[in-house]
């Protein structure tokens, strides 16, 4: 095999480079909180056989284990007095596995970030990055390329890259940074604006990796190249975005999923593919077998590029989750919780991993309901997100927000990673802890839809001002499927679509038939049946008394006499009797709803995942 840049010249395949290196040494019992780049002196045989099976597995470029082996990093376990040593025995090792294979394989001095904040975002001078840098690389003499991969600043990456480059100028640099679900890296800067800085700062190819799965830096790579046509490209993604299952963190990617995406980036233009966190040697065996099936492919013209969908392009953030599972079809089940009254999040978390655990889609997240003082659902959103690992819908009111407030709540909102939004007017003060409280509004319900969907999602704030980029809000509405004015109703209705609402929560029903009935209706009256998702609301019923509260004292809901005799029959056994009910409901709707809207009551979270597990 020629060198890295002879070969990337040619119109060759792409080459394949490794995979994980840190997964599998967790998988070989290496805990997270152990420096994985000492195993290069106390375990160098383990290290070893991970190289040895990467390339056993078609790997053309194996990185040195030396991801973490600055003077930072190492300093925080101790190590910092043994930088060389344990970056020399890195290039020795990978050096001896490859000469043990009889294979042409190129080896990469694997360099990482930091792991402190340069200026001007933190205490460390540029030149001082600069000399960490450089000590690493200069330890690591004698491979045949240096990799500076899953850097989240620009400033840092940009000093890694001049580091490397003044040590060697003739030694090739690759320089990749990891983005964010919304397409960013950590510091907001885009593709293009990366692309374009590292081509600048003097890196032979530049790319992305680790981030999220394929499909992420596909789209990313497709930005880059559309910046920086003339450069040289390094694709290495996680295998999908980390999930905690049974404390345990697991990657849902499989081995036949790389192999789909393999001509799909070479297609798109990468010279150089592989995996990074999550990805086996099984993941990169699947690459190497499609990549040679095919000798040759028609790689993308950067004009074929400029007609790609906008959301490839134009650095728009992938879809919700739960906008990906309602475009392809799939029955969702969410499941609504009301954040706390105090500081205690345990007893939240454990009932919303019992809802994913019994196979929920989404938590959604109530704002105050019944105007009662309660923990910001903002709060509880990132506490469910982050903690249980489940998307989240978050309830977002008009009532008791001017139009500032507003604006200021969904950027906080789509900084916390929230994309799913309810927009319902809100429940008034007057019944709530705090009836003197200000019950003001600048927007109702369809005006606020239309200020996320038409202003934020396009990038500007109401008055037409930027925001920087655009957000990624999957805006739901609320509809009453039952109402005493079908008329009115259908009126509201189109209003929320023309607002440009994605999807409806419903009130909760008892009458499959009489809801439908609303929906054909409205069909008739629009020309055309309803083209947005509809998740159906089940409430629960939990005693006979229960049931005669809802259908006398709370507006909207209607619950048929042989329902009521059903659970008065029921007695002690009223639980049990309203998840027949429900499940009964779910599957009478299933023909024609997309999804439901499930409501505990009274805490019965256990009820919830019955109903779930009973009819998935």
């Amino acid at each position: 095999m020629p060198d890295l840049l002879t070969f990337l010249s040619s119109s060759a395949p792409p080459l394949l480079a490794d995979g994980a290196m840190g997964t599998l040494l967790h998988t070989h019992g290496v805990e997270h909180t152990h420096c994985f780049d000492e195993l290069n002196l106390t375990d160098p045989a383990k290290v070893a056989e991970i190289h040895r099976q990467y390339i056993e597995a078609g790997a053309q470029i194996i990185l040195t284990n030396t991801f973490g082996a600055n003077r930072y990093k190492l300093h925080k376990h101790g190590l910092e007095n043994k930088l060389a040593e344990i970056n020399r025995a890195g290039v020795e090792l990978a050096r001896r596995v490859v000469e043990a294979s009889f294979k042409h394989v190129l080896i990469a001095g694997d360099v990482g970030p930091l792991g402190v904040r340069i200026a001007p975002y933190g205490r460390v001078q540029p030149h001082e990055a600069r000399a960490a840098f450089a000590e690493q690389i200069l330890a690591l003499a004698g491979v045949d390329l240096i990799v500076i991969e899953t850097m989240t600043d620009v400033y840092e990456t940009v000093e890694a890259i001049h580091a490397a480059k003044e040590i060697d100028p003739a030694l090739p640099v690759v320089a990749t940074m990891t983005f964010t679900r919304d397409d960013r890296t950590l510091l907001g800067d885009d593709p293009a604006r990366v692309a374009r800085a590292l081509r600048e700062a003097g890196a032979d190819v530049i790319g992305a990796n680790c981030s999220g799965g394929p499909a992420q830096l596909l789209r990313i790579l497709r930005q880059m190249r559309q910046a920086e046509p003339e450069a040289r490209f390094w694709v290495k993604p996680n295998a999908g975005w980390p999930e905690h299952v049974g404390g345990r963190v697991m990657y849902a990617a499989a081995p036949e999923y790389f192999r789909d995406y393999a001509l799909e980036f070479w297609k798109a233009g990468a010279n150089v593919i592989g995996g990074c966190c999550g990805t086996t040697p099984e993941h990169i065996a699947a690459m190497r077998k499609t990549l040679d099936s095919r000798p040759h492919i028609q790689v993308e013209s950067v004009q074929t590029l400029e007609v790609l969908q906008s959301s490839e392009v134009s650095g728009a953030e992938a879809a919700s989750q739960l906008a990906q599972k309602l475009a392809a079809g799939k029955f969702v089940f969410a499941v609504e919780m009301d954040p706390p009254r105090g500081l205690a999040t345990q007893k939240l978390v454990a009932a919303a991993s019992l809802f994913k655990e019994a196979g929920a889609d989404v938590i959604d997240v109530a704002d105050s309901p019944m105007a009662r003082m309660r923990m910001s659902a903002w709060a509880v959103c990132d506490v469910v997100q982050c903690k249980v690992g489940i998307e989240t819908t978050l309830h977002f009111p008009t009532r008791g927000r001017n139009l500032l407030r507003v604006q200021g709540d969904l950027l906080a909102a789509h900084a916390l990673g929230i994309r799913n939004v309810f927009v319902v007017m809100g429940d008034p003060t007057s019944i709530g802890d705090y009836p003197e409280a200000a019950d003001n509004y600048d927007l109702v319900p369809s005006g606020l839809i239309k200020l996320i969907k038409q202003g934020f999602n396009a990038g500007v704030d109401h008055s037409g001002t930027s925001i920087g980029q655009p957000t990624s809000f999957f805006v739901g509405a609320a509809l009453n499927l039952c109402p005493p004015d079908p008329e009115s109703e259908i009126k509201n209705l189109r209003r929320k679509l023309k607002a440009g609402a994605d999807f409806f929560l419903t009130q909760p029903i008892y009458d499959p038939e009489k809801a439908k009935a609303f929906l054909n209706q409205f069909a008739e009256a629009d020309g055309a049946p309803l083209d947005k998702p509809v998740l159906v609301g089940i409430l629960p019923l939990v005693s006979v008394k229960h049931a005669n509260f809802l259908n006398n004292e709370v507006p909207g809901i209607v619950i048929p006499e042989e329902t009521r005799q059903r659970m008065e029959k029921a007695g002690e056994n009223g639980g049990r009797e309203g998840v027949r009910i429900a499940t009964e409901l779910i599957e009478q709707i299933k023909p024609w709803a997309r999804g439901v809207y499930i409501m505990p009551q009274f805490h019965r979270y256990d009820l919830v995942a019955e109903i779930i597990e009973a009819v998935k």
